[in-house]
């Protein structure tokens, strides 16, 4: 047998761990349009999953609901959770980056800060309802060239 290969990986889930989901989770539905795939958003939501279309799915969990082990009748998930003003990044179109910047504008949704990367790439920061800090970037944030967020100028 093989060793297994790094170049397999792809993030599958992330988390955040938050006070109100269904706001939370409606808040990235309504903006980003990602569906429900798992969980609820009813006002006492304790989870919920979102897909991100064909990449990841976000998960949205209660602060405290998974202090303890969870069994799903196939085995147990172990117990996990988080805290504090958290950083997610989704990849944007560079043609895209002033529709999105607008579309925050007129959702009253306040641009923090924008970065102008080395390698060509931009970046709009923005919260979420509890705090946790949302990008938003253009290619060429990172230098594998491979990725979405790969730079695309100048072959680096």
């Amino acid at each position: 047998m093989s060793e297994p290969e790094a170049s397999e990986l792809r993030l599958l889930e992330t988390a955040l761990y938050l006070d109100d989901v269904a706001l939370e989770a409606r808040f990235y539905q309504d903006l980003f349009g990602f569906r429900l795939l798992s969980g609820s958003t009813e006002p006492d939501a304790v989870f919920a999953a979102l897909e991100i279309p064909g990449k990841a799915v976000l998960l949205f969990f209660k602060k405290g609901a998974n202090a303890q082990p969870v069994d799903t009748g196939r085995g147990m998930i172990p117990p996990h959770g988080g805290a504090g003003s958290l950083h997610l990044a989704f990849t944007i179109l560079t043609d895209s980056y002033q529709s999105w910047k607008t579309k925050l504008v007129a959702r009253n949704i306040k641009v923090e800060s924008e970065v102008h990367w080395p390698r060509g790439g931009r970046s709009l920061y923005f919260r979420d309802p509890e705090g946790n800090l949302v990008e938003l970037a253009t290619p060429g944030l990172w230098p594998f060239a491979d990725s979405p967020l790969g730079s695309s100028a100048n072959g680096q």
